[in-house]
């Protein structure tokens, strides 16, 4: 039988009816495949195994045939292509249970996928967005927040700009057409709040942890 974690949603992605007056401009999610590379690291991942399987093979070329060596260095080869697939199925799994809303009031992410949590951003909590774009279209929104609310980097985490602890920033991750959907972002916010995005350098991410609604 079929059965849909998130059916309790009267709007998929959100917690409750939007008020009288305000619309859905954008649903989406993060690219499992743009999150696997991007946020989880696979290649490095891979890359890692890669020098474990060749300096096994080689130190093992030292004292054994080479069928010998190529066997024992195959240990890292293995090892390697689970780690990367868990990588894949964790990227997936995030991917499946996200949703990024974009509303002409506000800015909700329904991430989480073992403990799924909602976070709200009306624009006028907003100070900034940064973009960060890779090359095939998908890229990440980082939302600079305003106030003192700090955000926990660890709960929201991989929907957060990398390496930014002390004021972590929530993000909508490795989204398709990332650029399209800032300038929409920007737009629908521009009657409650001068909100500016611009393009972050190649190195920015996010993170957060649960606010009031609105």
């Amino acid at each position: 039988m079929d059965h849909d974690d998130f059916d309790q949603e009267p709007i998929r992605g959100l917690p409750r009816m939007l008020p009288d007056g305000e619309r859905i401009l954008w649903q989406g999610a993060p690219s499992a495949r743009a999150l696997a590379r991007d946020a989880l690291r696979w290649r490095w991942v891979a890359g890692y195994f890669a020098v474990l399987f060749l300096w096994s093979f080689v130190a093992g070329m030292a004292t054994d045939s080479a069928a010998a060596a190529l066997g024992r260095a195959s240990f890292y080869a293995a090892a390697g292509a689970v780690a990367c697939a868990l990588l894949f199925a964790v990227a997936w799994a995030q991917a499946r249970a996200t949703v990024y809303t974009i509303t002409t009031r506000r800015v909700v992410m329904r991430i989480g996928a073992a403990l799924t949590m909602t976070l709200q951003f009306p624009y006028r909590w907003i100070g900034a967005a940064d973009l960060q774009l890779a090359g095939d279209g998908t890229g990440t929104i980082a939302l600079r927040t305003l106030g003192d609310t700090r955000f926990s980097y660890l709960m929201t985490w991989p929907h957060a700009r990398p390496w930014r602890f002390r004021k972590t920033q929530p993000a909508l991750r490795c989204i398709p057409d990332a650029a399209a959907v800032a300038r929409l972002m920007a737009e629908a916010a521009a009657g409650e709040t001068a909100l500016t995005v611009t393009e972050a350098p190649a190195r920015a991410p996010v993170a957060a942890q649960p606010m009031p609604a609105e």
